[in-house]
């Protein structure tokens, strides 16, 4: 019988965001995030010194515009942890404005795809077992040969 796949699980991860570097202007989080893969179940984290930053969880139009809805609450701990619930497409802004705008002067926000974990199902295949084959297709000869035999002795 050949071996069937096992799922795999991959532990749940912590993601820094912007590394060392953390949240703030002046740092490309496009390519910071371009070969990282991001799974439901994964926390993002945005470490920065507040009340210099914060972050704001906004839809694709507010991330384009850079424009948060005036019902978005920020998060200004410092050290915001964000986990990854559902997979699809997240957007994350600073919604800071001093003498620039944080997100749309300064480049300041985040776009990743979250990916299930899930496995993909295994396609289902009889099993590969020479003996059962032989038995279920050389049954019918045997039952005629006992009979055959039976008969014979009687």
């Amino acid at each position: 019988m050949p071996a069937s796949p096992l799922p795999v699980f991959a532990m749940a991860t912590e993601h820094i965001v912007g590394d060392e570097t953390g949240w703030t202007t002046g740092f490309d989080y496009a390519a910071w995030a371009k070969d990282k893969v991001f799974r439901v179940g994964d926390t993002l984290v945005f470490r920065y010194t507040p009340p210099n930053h914060n972050v704001i969880k906004v839809n694709a139009n507010e991330f384009k515009d850079c424009v948060a809805s005036k019902l978005s609450e920020p998060l200004i701990s410092g050290n915001d942890t964000i986990p990854l619930a559902t997979p699809g497409k997240k957007w994350y802004i600073c919604g800071k404005v001093g003498a620039k705008r944080h997100c749309a002067d300064l480049g300041q926000k985040l776009a990743i795809n979250v990916i299930s974990d899930a496995p993909a199902p295994s396609p289902t295949t009889p099993e590969d077992n020479a003996a059962s084959g032989i038995i279920a297709t050389g049954s019918p000869v045997i039952v005629a040969a006992l009979v055959f035999m039976a008969m014979i002795m009687v």
